[in-house]
């Protein structure tokens, strides 16, 4: 069966905008885990514009499901992730500026240091994702470095509008789906995943986790967190 990652990183986002000390993503995850969610996913940044160390640290010790890590491949983070050790790690990139992840890893510009990386984080015991542009190039690259698995960023696709733009999205990502199997790689999706498009989506073969925030947060700003992750799990069944 297809995992739901949920993503709490805006139930941070509402506490920082207050400097306060709720909601409380720690709880967010526990509400999300008895609606159905199979893995948390949480994005430290380097600003902390959202999820704090303080959360990542608690989220380590109290979830009953595995703990997925986003994160940039600097040495703060690494450090931090070989000392709690969250069962999965995804190298993302990160741009101060950027509202949010804007584009895939450049794996082919940073194949040294990737590697090494991947190799520090699989050696503590991690198993190591790279979230990365549906490109056939990039997947074949990403197994030669090591990786456990891609997460295909979805976000083009997803934006997108109906018609012949669309379309092409849809079957780069199919094609980059099967490049991934092909490859013996895990298949991980994410960004710009919603209650609208998700059921299509979930027709790629072969997909391990799906990992979604946004959208699951703002429902369930509505109508609870356990309600709104039941409601992805139907749409992903």
């Amino acid at each position: 069966m297809v995992k739901l990652g949920v993503n709490v990183d805006h139930v941070a986002t509402i506490r920082q905008a207050r400097q306060a000390d709720e909601p409380d993503p720690v709880w967010a995850a526990v509400l999300a885990e008895l609606g159905g969610a199979d893995l948390i996913t949480v994005h430290l940044r380097e600003d902390r514009r959202h999820i704090q160390d303080r959360d990542v640290r608690l989220l380590t010790d109290t979830v009953a499901v595995p703990l997925n890590l986003e994160m940039a491949m600097v040495e703060e983070m690494v450090e931090l992730a070989c000392q709690i050790q969250p069962y999965e790690v995804t190298l993302v990139p990160e741009r101060r500026e950027e509202v949010t992840t804007e584009g895939g890893l450049d794996v082919l510009g940073s194949r040294d240091r990737l590697t090494s990386v991947i190799k520090r984080l699989q050696d503590a015991g991690m198993v190591v994702a790279l979230f990365i542009d549906p490109d056939e190039a990039t997947i074949t690259e990403s197994r030669a470095i090591g990786a456990d698995a891609v997460e295909l960023h979805t976000g083009a696709f997803a934006l997108s509008d109906p018609g012949p733009e669309q379309e092409n999205q849809w079957q780069s990502l199919m094609a980059a789906s099967h490049c991934t199997l092909s490859q013996g790689l895990r298949l991980h999706v994410g960004h710009g995943l919603t209650y609208r498009n998700v059921r299509q989506v979930a027709r790629l073969t072969g997909v391990e986790e799906f990992h979604i925030g946004h959208s699951i947060v703002s429902r369930a700003v509505l109508v609870g967190m356990e309600r709104a992750v039941r409601e992805m799990r139907l749409l992903l069944e």
